[in-house]
């Protein structure tokens, strides 16, 4: 996978369960304008608010109506056995990549009980194709997965260990893995980071405020070898905008806006909605009307 990813939120009923024919809507809208890409059921889909059950199921209707190599999933929790049942799920809905959080309960953790850990899922999956990024995301999870402990299972197991979300926000540390490992697909999830694809070696980006600004995404990724300076500036005006309130609920909010569903506020707890003020001050930067 390469390009503009977008991290998509997931539609919630009144009873808190995810709303098939919202969120393949929203699938669609987003692969049509400027995503080469879609990361479901990440953090931007609330996925470790979800029973298992409803993961699956989400998994299972965005592979019966999208086009499964446009897709990853997030299937990481803290508990081994878990990930490796909704990682096996994924591989048996088609998904080719799996966004694996490392445990993140148990802390600290050494470099080599997060190898062993992640070594355990590579041994479960036995023979499945499904491929494993990486989903650094330390300012949740307390735990940055180390360059050492990425390159040691990468060098070991290169074709199921081959890219990583990093969500740190920190460009250094994925300019260090791409120096370390060139053939690692390394996702920054900003997509401002998308104006220097072309000479760190980024394969693209995975982002929340891709689901705004993908259309505006999809032409700095085309033009990435001579970003437009104006551009960026655009984009990430817009992305500073959407993720100065809370960054889910907002962007679930203009996902209600473009569509008229007012479905898309919903939000499980601890999130809470917008309030009308907060979506008014968003709407007058982000220019929705």
């Amino acid at each position: 996978m390469q390009g503009v990813i977008a991290a998509v939120p997931t539609p919630i009923s009144p009873s808190g369960e995810p709303v098939r024919d919202l969120f393949v809507e929203h699938c669609r809208w987003a692969l049509d304008n400027g995503c080469d890409g879609l990361n479901i059921l990440g953090s931007t889909g609330e996925a470790n608010s979800f029973a298992t059950p409803a993961r699956k199921s989400v998994m299972s209707w965005a592979a019966s109506d999208v086009d499964t190599a446009s897709l990853m999933v997030g299937t990481g929790t803290p508990s081994l056995a878990e990930t490796i049942d909704l990682t096996s799920h994924a591989d048996d809905c088609g998904y080719g990549v799996a966004l694996v959080l490392p445990p993140y309960y148990y802390k600290p953790v050494s470099d080599d009980g997060l190898v062993q850990w992640y070594a355990n899922l590579h041994e479960a999956l036995g023979e499945r194709q499904v491929r494993i990024y990486f989903y650094n995301f330390p300012q949740m999870t307390g735990i940055t997965i180390s360059p050492t402990v990425i390159e040691r299972l990468h060098q070991a197991w290169p074709h199921r260990f081959c890219g990583i979300k990093d969500s740190s926000g920190d460009l250094d540390y994925c300019r260090n893995l791409v120096g370390r490992m060139p053939d690692l697909d390394v996702f920054p999830s900003s997509e401002v980071a998308l104006s220097e694809a072309a000479a760190s070696g980024f394969a693209g980006c995975i982002s929340a405020t891709v689901n705004e600004t993908a259309p505006l995404c999809a032409d700095l990724w085309a033009g990435r070898s001579a970003p437009d300076t104006a551009l960026v500036q655009q984009i990430s005006g817009l992305r500073s905008a959407i993720a100065a309130q809370a960054l889910i609920p907002s962007v679930k909010s203009l996902v209600a806006k473009r569509t008229g569903e007012d479905t898309w506020k919903r939000v499980l707890p601890p999130f809470q909605e917008l309030t009308s003020e907060q979506f008014g001050a968003l709407s007058k930067i982000v220019g929705v009307t």
